[in-house]
């Protein structure tokens, strides 16, 4: 079995899940309450086979309920519904078997408006007019005209040959107008228009059942079909249709004169036999002439024209459908209209000219060349089969739909699958391409929307879906009409089966995939978190989250960790809401901790911060301190960044105006940097920066990832990424933007669309550029968890973006660095978005990444844990190596109200396999703790050859890590005595707190917290206002 099918095949465990849609910040989908007339919503429908409503449709990035209704009303439909976010269908029944489905299975979001409710896989929001409309029919009489039958064609011409008109806007009645004064009218091909003043030879009565094909202008009337007329007669009251007069023609051989140079007869060729040959038709003409016809299509660009049916003219470049040259060439024996002495082919006949020789297009079937290399056809597949748990529910064999248009083709599909790590692609109805993987016809990828944990979270085959005859896979490629891509729940199917996988994960065992445990019961649902430098960890928790006789302010001692009174401290509640603030440790030498915004009102503003005392098993006394009259920043901040700047001082960036409210899309710095004036907030004057990039980008911006890089100051936001100069932060560079999911390019990776970003490690002499890597997030028009990692160097001449696959979806994960250079990747749901109920199916295994080894080859499946880690969770690591998990706050409300995930007070580690490998750790003695830049710093270990690590003080919300930052200084060794050189500038290595690690080979030391780079912006003498304690410089 090969590494690319053990890695699906451990998929099973993992489901990774196709996701809900969602709807903008903690709020849910809603129907549009204002509908135009008596329209009325239905509520959610299942699609069946054939289309529920099979009237007219389209489907694009504006569709909304609204511009669908509209729609179906402009097109005279009484039912509306909306389908898979973007798709519009309109009909005037609802087709037999379509079914009432829950209202939670109609959960994506319209592509048009992301707080509506545009159906879902399979399911339509529908919506009726009031109006009960009857089946299609022809009507008695139209003016003068009476309804005569359904007619066929004629033998060598027309039926009727008067004149002729097309229109894709057809109905019976505009028909009768255009024919006024002439016996006969009638429709055919549902859009074309003929009228005579009696039938030529040939034409015949046929059954009223031949007539079906609905007028393109109103899908109450039948307008013929393939050759067959819906006939209207004045004043008739039916019969036979009286016979031409006119003698059959005779076959004449075409004027080869008054043709564009280069063009020659390739003769009469078969029509229809498997479809169009031409596909190109051009509008039926009383003067057509073989002449005209060429010259017509040469002036459109063809290299190929053929007349037919004598007033007929068809362009291409290619012959289509194995069309032949007809065996007796005398059948194309139609005079043509303009020119009596030459023939335009006839019934299913073509007189086809061209330059050169025509290339001839065998009937369609699937692509099974010219591929994409490593790609092969594998068959003709089910799609959308019933689930185990429900009939209403039919699952999609592969999960993303990727489009519905007109330029598909087998090619496209694989590249656009490939390009982002999936090994299966699936063309259906001619017009869609859908990606997966190959183990998806064993494990289904099908949500199940709901976020009641009781619920379950993903569907089932109730029978997998089978590989079944070519012959049911018939509809011609929208792109490439000479393949086919599916047909109606068919999917033409494609496999990548080359010798080098797409991605190749690990699933180590035992001891090597980690370890979760129980590090302690809690106290506190955390918001935000992070390890003084005293080695105790802060809790901060939003108002409201806990037991209404908590603080929402704590701190853990883990030396205390066996005796939980002692373990935990309760502080003092801070003055005002800290939730969704943002914060940073600070680089003074108290290593104080400062948290930035807040909710609403005054707490917009907040400015808190913390000084850790007290030592291990010694509570402190210290709390967190604010003045919310003379210590506020300048303009309000929810959802906030923060960041040591290479100066030291400390950069605020982004957040919106309170709960649900407009972009802040501006950045400032602490401490103020204006002169005083009381009359505003801050007590400074305004000196924000305006952030023309956050204000287009709103809403799904929020929380920012920035970081300090040499050219100034990196901020990775939505899908974008740029660097801003870092003293007038201006625009420098901007990145290509991030690839997003592979079925949405403006997936995005920040709140609300909330994925996790990290600097990759830097590595002494520190001249690389440095890398970030951003994994999973979730898509802004319907809530679909990404499965990816992408990774790139800002600062390279030309930065590309790495797109790795991940074993399953995560929005709102969390990412650790740990002192090994590896990636904890944790926690999180595999559907939904961001904020208060708006998530589910939680991602209970953890993925290690490892930067050293070859791409798409970094992931490592690890242990699980059974907590469920959604909004509001955390994750950091420990001075002991560990990883600290924490909170979950899926509702945001005390007690955890029935029917959701449980606000989550349990904190957990996750122990790496460097742990649990039975190997001695090091140990080292380090004296100097306060280091300059490019400073050579002597101390002792228990091992020579040895790494050093750094690793950058976290505060740790949102999947934010703010502060973080990963290096690996020069260190040398003369037996234990070791020396470590600093890095060499704040660009490198901001000013700041880190902790020191000493490895061998992948195990490492308990950490030490040394500050590098000191205290540039004088922050320990800051804010000088009674009541904060100063640490001094």
């Amino acid at each position: 079995m090969s590494q690319q099918w053990k890695s699906l095949g451990a998929c099973l465990l993992l489901f990774s899940l196709p996701t809900a849609h969602s709807a903008i910040i903690e709020k849910r989908l809603v129907t549009p309450s204002t509908l135009p007339g008596s329209w009325t919503s239905q509520g959610c429908y299942t699609d069946v086979p054939g289309r529920t409503l099979s009237g007219g449709s389209f489907a694009g990035p504006t569709v909304t309920d609204e511009s669908c209704i509209n729609y179906c009303i402009t097109n005279n439909f009484a039912y509306a519904g909306t389908e898979y976010s973007d798709e519009c269908y309109c009909g005037n029944n609802l087709a037999t078997g379509a079914a009432a489905a829950p209202a939670t299975d109609c959960n994506m979001a319209c592509a048009g408006n992301a707080t509506e409710s545009c159906g879902g896989p399979n399911r339509l929001n529908v919506f009726w007019s009031g109006v009960t409309v009857a089946p299609p029919g022809n009507k008695p009489t139209i003016g003068s005209y009476n309804y005569y039958g359904c007619q066929t064609e004629a033998t060598t011409q027309r039926a009727l040959s008067g004149t002729t008109t097309a229109s894709n806007t057809m109905t019976a009645e505009a028909c009768a107008t255009f024919c006024s004064g002439y016996t006969y009218f009638g429709m055919e091909y549902a859009s074309e228009c003929y009228c005579g003043n009696s039938f030529n030879t040939g034409s015949v009565a046929a059954p009223a059942g031949d007539c079906s094909m609905l007028c393109s202008g109103n899908s109450n009337e039948f307008c013929g079909a393939g050759g067959r007329l819906t006939v209207y007669a004045l004043n008739s009251t039916g019969g036979p249709p009286p016979t031409s007069t006119t003698p059959p023609s005779t076959s004449v051989t075409p004027i080869a004169t008054g043709f564009p140079t280069g063009w020659s007869s390739q003769g009469c060729w078969v029509d229809g036999k498997n479809g169009r040959i031409l596909n190109h038709q051009q509008p039926d003409s009383t003067t057509n002439t073989l002449q005209s016809c060429v010259q017509k299509c040469a002036g459109l660009g063809y290299t190929i024209a053929g007349a037919e049916y004598g007033s007929q003219c068809f362009c291409d470049n290619f012959i289509y459908n194995g069309g032949a040259p007809a065996t007796a060439q005398s059948d194309c024996n139609v005079p043509c209209p303009g020119d009596p002495s030459e023939n335009c082919g006839a019934g299913n006949r073509l007189s086809i000219y061209s330059i050169g020789t025509p290339q001839v297009f065998e009937a369609p079937g699937p692509q099974k060349t010219g591929l994409p290399t490593g790609w092969t056809y594998a068959g003709c597949l089910q799609d959308n089969v019933v689930s185990a748990e429900s009939v209403q529910v039919n699952i999609p064999t592969f999960p993303y739909k990727l489009w519905d248009n007109n330029q598909n083709s087998a090619t496209a599909c694989i590249t656009q699958c490939q390009k982002f790590g999936y090994n299966a692609a699936g063309l259906e109805y001619g017009s869609q391409c859908f990606c997966g993987d190959v183990q998806n016809i064993l494990v289904a990828s099908m949500p199940a929307v709901s976020t009641n944990p009781t619920d379950p979270d993903h569907f089932t085959y109730k029978t997998p879906p089978a590989i079944v005859p070519d012959t049911q896979c018939d509809a011609a490629c929208s792109g490439a009409p000479q393949y086919l891509c599916g047909s109606g729940n068919r999917l033409t199917y494609y496999t990548f089966t080359g010798t080098q996988p797409l991605y190749s994960w690990d699933f180590p065992t035992g001891n090597a995939a980690g370890k979760y445990s129980l590090l302690i019961g809690g106290v506190i649902v955390p918001l935000i978190t992070s390890q003084a430098i005293t080695g105790k960890i802060t809790f901060l928790e939003k108002a409201g989250t806990g037991a209404p006789n908590g603080t929402g302010a704590y701190e853990l001692d883990l030396t205390q960790i066996d005796n939980f009174s002692a373990a935990w401290r309760q502080m003092t509640q801070p003055q005002s809401d800290v939730f969704c603030s943002g914060g940073v440790t600070m680089p003074d030498k108290a290593g104080r901790q400062i948290n930035v915004g807040g909710w609403a009102g005054e707490s917009n503003f907040g400015v808190r911060l913390y000084l850790p005392d007290g030592s291990p098993g010694v509570k402190g006394v210290n709390q967190w301190v604010e003045d919310k009259v003379h210590l506020q920043l300048q303009v309000p901040r929810w959802y906030p960044s923060a960041m040591v700047m290479a100066n030291g001082s400390i950069l605020i960036v982004g957040g919106e105006i309170g709960q649900n409210a407009a972009e802040q899309p501006t950045l400032e710095i602490l401490p103020p940097t204006g002169v005083p004036d009381a009359s505003t907030s801050s007590g400074f004057s305004n000196t924000t920066k305006y952030l023309d990039f956050l204000d287009r980008t709103a809403p799904f911006n929020l929380y920012p990832w920035i970081t300090v890089v040499p050219s100034g100051i990196l901020i990775v936001y939505y899908n974008e990424v740029r660097i801003l100069d870092e003293v007038n932060f201006n625009t420098v560079k901007t990145i290509p933007n991030m690839p997003g999911a592979v079925n949405d390019p403006t997936g995005g990776r920040t709140y609300q669309l909330q994925g996790a970003t990290v600097s990759l490690p830097q590595y002494a002499p520190f001249t690389d550029p440095l890398g970030i890597l951003v994994c999973g997030g979730s898509t802004s028009g319907g809530g679909y968890a990404i499965d990816n990692c992408v990774s790139t160097q800002p600062e390279a001449a030309n930065p590309v973006w790495a797109i790795e696959r991940m074993p399953s979806r995560r929005v709102m994960p969390c990412m650790a660095g740990l002192p090994d250079g590896t990636y904890l990747i944790l926690g999180g749901g595999q559907h939904g978005v961001a904020g208060f109920g708006l998530a589910g199916a939680p991602n209970y295994n953890a993925i290690l990444y490892d930067p050293k080894k070859p791409v798409n080859q970094r992931m490592s499946v690890m242990a699980n844990t059974t907590v469920a880690r959604m909004y509001h969770s955390e994750a950091i690591v420990l001075l002991d190596g560990r990883v600290m998990v924490s909170g979950s706050d899926p509702s945001g409300q005390f007690p955890s109200p029935a029917d959701n995930f449980p606000e989550e007070y349990r904190v957990e580690v996750f122990t790496p396999p460097y742990l649990l490998s039975g190997l001695a750790r090091p140990t080292f003695t380090i004296t100097n703790k306060d280091w300059t830049y490019g400073q050579a710093v002597t101390f002792t270990s228990s091992v020579a050859n040895i790494k050093v690590s750094l690793l950058g003080s976290v505060s740790s919300t949102h999947g934010n890590s703010m502060g973080q930052r990963t290096m690996f200084p020069a260190v040398s060794c003369s037996g234990t005595s070791c020396t470590v050189t600093s890095p060499p500038n704040a660009h490198a290595c901001p000013p700041g707190w880190y902790m020191m690690f000493v490895l061998n080979g992948p195990t490492p030391s308990v950490g030490q917290f040394v500050r590098i780079g000191g205290d540039p912006a004088h922050l320990g003498n800051w804010p000088n206002l009674p009541g904060f304690p100063l640490p001094g410089i």
